[in-house]
């Protein structure tokens, strides 16, 4: 068989695979499936690279369906490449199949999750900077975007770091269908309204016909010789593409369709491609030098995001594989630190948040361990991207500083008071919050092996040190840093310094404070808190909703004489001010929280 007419029948085989296992689910993408089936196909029977027996080879082309609904194509990619049988093709969107309704790696020749629109894109891009910069392997990023998704502003992040570092390792092939979830897209058919937008970027930008195989072979030909920058593909197809009731009609997103349409597509056919493999060769790697770990005296004082900048270049030392990304705010999280000290493994995301942690995602693929900051505020930009990353199975590392009242002038705008709840809410997250430069540079040093989402909430103030350079802070564990009888006093971070000066006034009146440093807000230490027999003052530089006050109430809700809890937190909305006149306002500083504490052993008492 000539290639053409090869995938031309590989072509509709996919379309025929999407018609009869959205059929048997009775829900699922088909259409949208249908319209990018010729891209696919000539991609994978003769310019994808790809090892299936060592998925996570860096020496594999990557591929990302960015419009992750056109499920039923992804997977008939995998059955046409001999990995997925048919008895498991045919489970597709049932309960207990890793074939999911979108796209996600359980199964292994899936990188990332996909189905939140606007994020294959910006993880591409990550893939593509780890192979240029980092690995150094000539492989191709491959991804397949829809027309609707061109909308999301990050689509336009991605588009333009792409150009800026000039990647001519990505390719982005746009599924120009003219038909969105519930009708027309913004442009149609229009393809000069994508690739002149392209091109204003600095992308290379090829106007084909999505179902003509020889245009198609001949673009990705074109990108491939392409350098300096990256290629955009704009495709104009069909949706619906070879059953005529559906073709280019609305109304069929989402829906499966009769399968009287795999007759008109020409029967089930079982063709199984030969994937090329990929070049041989090895992925860099940067050797770890000696590292100095920061070490402070007790007493002195450091702001937890400078002994995170300190402890991150350390760690950058010390392992080759850790890399940073920071978004334009290095001089402030002191991410610059590593920067200086590592500045072949540092990528400035500028004020592109959602860049940032898509970057990360993308790295972490290929097995490098990202480390990414900004203000905690603006982590928030990037959230849909974390909560994708989490069901991506991805390893990440958040830094979010200027968190809180605490900040001070700024105002309301820069302060992060929703970071806490925001997550402790991703499914599998970590959640550390130091106090002081040395507990800092542990939690750094501890975030490094830790699987799956971990986020360090750092502060902006410099803090006296009170812990020994050499104290253990594991992941789940707790301080208590002062000893006592009446109450105790459950803070971490910035107000773990109100509630020690707290607990010096309570003393002078002959109150016996205990002050327990919950640095890790998630997992929290329950047995500790579980067992303090004690009323209890929670306090934080957050919203009261979803952070350690509630964490704290959590924690207890199981117990059949829970102690009671005041809980102190942020209630009202803050202005600029000094970071003591914020705090004060705000009810969280140590003349407030001796007061609750006051209050709760008056009630003991009486009782």
């Amino acid at each position: 068989m000539a290639d053409h007419d090869l995938w031309r029948e590989l072509g509709q085989q996919l379309r025929a695979d999407a018609v009869r296992v959205s059929a048997e689910a009775g829900s699922g993408h088909p259409t949208s499936s249908m319209s990018a089936a010729d891209l696919a196909a000539v991609l994978l029977a003769e310019h994808f690279r790809y090892d299936f027996d060592e998925p996570k080879s860096p020496r594999n082309d990557r591929l990302i369906f960015s419009k992750g609904h056109a499920s039923p194509l992804v997977y008939g990619l995998f059955r046409a490449a001999g990995v997925l049988a048919e008895e498991e093709f045919v489970t597709y969107r049932q309960f207990g199949s890793r074939l999911e309704g979108h796209p996600t790696p359980a199964l292994p020749w899936v990188d990332v999750a996909t189905g939140s629109l606007g994020q294959g894109l910006p993880i591409g891009v990550g893939m593509a900077l780890a192979g240029k910069r980092l690995d150094r392997l000539p492989f191709r990023v491959w991804v397949i975007c829809g027309d609707s998704e061109m909308a999301e502003g990050s689509m336009w992040e991605a588009i333009e770091h792409a150009a800026f570092y000039e990647l001519d390792n990505l390719t982005a092939i746009v599924d120009v269908n003219r038909l969105g979830q519930r009708g027309p897209t913004m442009h149609g058919w229009d393809l000069s309204a994508f690739s002149d937008r392209f091109r204003a970027f600095g992308w290379h930008a090829i106007e084909i016909d999505g179902h003509d195989v020889a245009q198609i072979d001949e673009a990705y030909r074109e990108a491939a010789a392409t350098t300096g920058r990256p290629t955009a593909i704009v495709a104009k197809t069909i949706k619906g593409k070879g059953y005529s009731k559906v073709e280019d009609q609305g109304g069929w997103h989402g829906k499966a369709v009769a399968e009287e349409a795999i007759e008109e597509l020409g029967g089930v056919r079982n063709i199984t491609v030969d994937v090329r493999r990929p070049d041989a060769g090895e992925a860099h790697r940067f050797e770890p030098a000696g590292a100095e770990w920061p070490r402070y005296e007790v007493g002195s004082k450091v702001a937890t995001r400078k002994a995170y900048g300190e402890a991150l270049a350390a760690l950058g030392a010390e392992d080759g594989r850790v890399v940073a990304l920071d978004g334009e705010v290095s001089n402030s999280t002191y991410a610059e630190i590593f920067r200086d000290a590592h500045p072949d493994r540092f990528f400035e995301m500028y004020i592109a948040e959602q860049q940032m942690v898509a970057a990360a995602v993308g790295m972490q693929v290929l097995g490098w361990r990202p480390f990414a900051s900004t203000f905690a505020a603006f982590m928030s930009r990037g959230y849909d991207f974390v909560r994708m990353a989490a069901i991506s199975r991805a390893t990440l590392k958040l830094c979010g500083s200027h968190a809180g009242v605490s900040i001070g002038e700024d105002g309301p705008s820069q302060m992060a008071l929703e970071d806490l709840a925001e997550f402790r809410a991703i499914n599998g997250s970590t959640v550390l919050y130091p106090s002081d430069g040395n507990q800092t540079a542990k939690l750094v040093r501890a975030m490094a092996d830790l699987e799956g989402i971990s986020f360090l909430r750092t502060t902006r103030a410099d803090t006296p040190v009170i812990y020994e350079p050499d104290e253990e802070f594991p992941v789940g564990g707790s301080k208590t840093v002062r000893d006592g009888d009446d109450v105790a006093i459950v803070a971490a971070g910035i107000t773990l310094h109100e509630a020690l000066d707290a607990a010096e006034t309570l003393e002078a009146e002959g109150i016996s404070a205990r002050v327990l440093d919950c640095y890790s807000v998630k997992p929290i230490d329950e047995e500790t808190l579980r067992s303090l027999g004690t009323p209890i003052v929670t306090v934080e530089d957050h919203w009261p909703e979803g952070g350690l006050g509630e964490a704290v109430l959590s924690a207890l809700a199981s117990l059949d004489d829970a102690p009671t809890v005041t809980k102190l937190a942020v209630r009202d909305l803050p202005h600029s001010g000094k970071p003591a006149e914020l705090l004060a306002a705000a009810g969280i500083d140590a003349e407030h929280i001796a007061e609750a504490a006051r209050s709760l052993v008056r009630e003991r008492t009486t009782a």
